[in-house]
């Protein structure tokens, strides 16, 4: 499904970001929304070989696995009229050209009580992926990023700023995969004898 077939007719178009969207969308939006997809389960499964990483080394990023059992917060942002085209041109370069990323249309539910259920566009990266990484323990992936960096910085900024989001925005929810892999990093440098990551 092409972003342009999902906008023909639209004023305005939902976009759900779950990684480095949620604390820099860098495109212009009306308005945004906390809250959640289900039937996906966040993952940083997937490689990074330009903003978190480079072809020697590529980073960790996150991606969305199927399983229905699961649900993703993250944020929606709502573009409207002629943002519509500027956000899609952008983010197809960042997500798809330069990320691997496909998109798909998701039902995403508001953290707000009261609030309906909305459509919403979400870049997802495949197993098929040239770059895509796959599965690995919590101790790998943490090294990895340790050891990471890309043109715009640390694999570890990625990591703790989605954590921080998580803990500010929904504190409530236990994400445990994300939360593991934090600890994962922060226990490398507290034995290397530093008290902060690099970033």
């Amino acid at each position: 499904m092409k972003p342009q077939d999902i906008i023909k007719e639209k004023s305005s178009l939902w976009i759900f970001g779950y990684g480095s969207l949620v604390w820099k969308p860098n495109f212009t939006y009306k308005r945004s929304k906390i809250g959640h997809i289900v039937g996906y389960k966040r993952r940083f499964w997937h490689g990074d070989d330009f903003y978190r990483g480079d072809k020697e080394k590529p980073g960790r990023v996150v991606t969305l696995v199927e399983d229905q059992e699961a649900c993703t917060w993250g944020v929606a942002y709502e573009v409207a009229d002629s943002q519509i085209e500027e956000s899609l041109q952008y983010l197809n370069m960042r997500e798809v050209v330069l990320g691997g990323y496909i998109t798909e249309m998701v039902e995403f539910i508001p953290q707000e009580k009261g609030q309906a259920p909305l459509l919403a566009l979400v870049y997802i990266a495949t197993s098929d992926n040239p770059i895509y990484l796959g599965p690995a323990s919590e101790k790998e992936i943490a090294a990895q990023i340790s050891a990471c960096r890309g043109n715009t910085g640390h694999n570890i900024e990625y990591l703790l700023r989605l954590a921080e989001f998580m803990r500010l925005y929904c504190p409530e929810v236990e994400d445990e995969h994300l939360f593991s892999i934090e600890a994962a990093v922060l226990n490398i440098f507290h034995d290397c004898g530093e008290i902060n990551p690099p970033y």
